[in-house]
């Protein structure tokens, strides 16, 4: 068995937990797109996280819906959007139009009401496929992650930067981070589908 000095074990054991933060943290952003993703999914219900995604044109540049009014759900099925600045509301009504969520604002005086219509049985398995692509997309991600940091574990042994055990606890350590993240995925996806096929 071939012995290392001290100093060439410390510096494997920062980068092998370089290696390992640095992928965890890609998978992580990996998840975090997907919780975004699925917000963005509409269910029966009023979720004033579908509008997270629309921006608005005020004061000469674009910012989120939640920067410009506050939004509440008064009703299950309705969305009460009220501008901090009620000049803002027909800009904020016509933001709404032009993301294309399917939604219809009303613009009441000084809010914004959104009415959410009631999906039927099509409608929700349609909805329901969508969470499932995005729980794929996001997996897809994740293991593509894996793989870009098996390749940068397997250079960094054949260059002789790391030993063979190192290679083998970082490549375990990988793996177990990729088992976490996609059942994180299919967790989440999940969750949204009972949301969504819960009359």
């Amino acid at each position: 068995m071939k012995l290392y000095p001290k100093a060439i074990k410390e510096q494997w054991l920062i980068t092998m937990n370089d290696t390992v933060k640095e992928t965890k943290q890609k998978m992580q952003d990996a998840i975090q797109h997907l919780q975004e993703e699925l917000k963005n999914i509409r269910t029966g219900r009023a979720n004033p996280g579908i509008l997270d995604s629309v921006m608005v044109e005020v004061y000469g540049a674009p910012m989120r819906i939640r920067d410009v009014a506050t939004v509440t759900t008064p009703e299950s099925r309705q969305l009460l959007i009220t501008p901090f600045d009620a000049q803002n509301t027909n800009t904020i009504a016509k933001a709404i139009e032009r993301a294309n969520l399917n939604l219809m604002p009303i613009a009441d005086g000084n809010v914004v009401r959104i009415n959410i219509p009631p999906m039927d049985d099509s409608v929700r398995q349609d909805m329901a496929k969508m969470c499932g692509r995005k729980r794929e997309d996001a997996k897809v991600s994740i293991r593509n992650v894996r793989r870009d940091a098996n390749e940068a574990v397997r250079k960094l042994k054949s260059n002789g930067e790391i030993a063979e055990d190192m290679e083998k606890r970082l490549e375990k350590e990988i793996q177990e981070a990729t088992d976490k993240f996609c059942k994180q995925a299919d967790d989440m996806a999940q969750e949204k589908e009972t949301e969504i096929l819960t009359i």
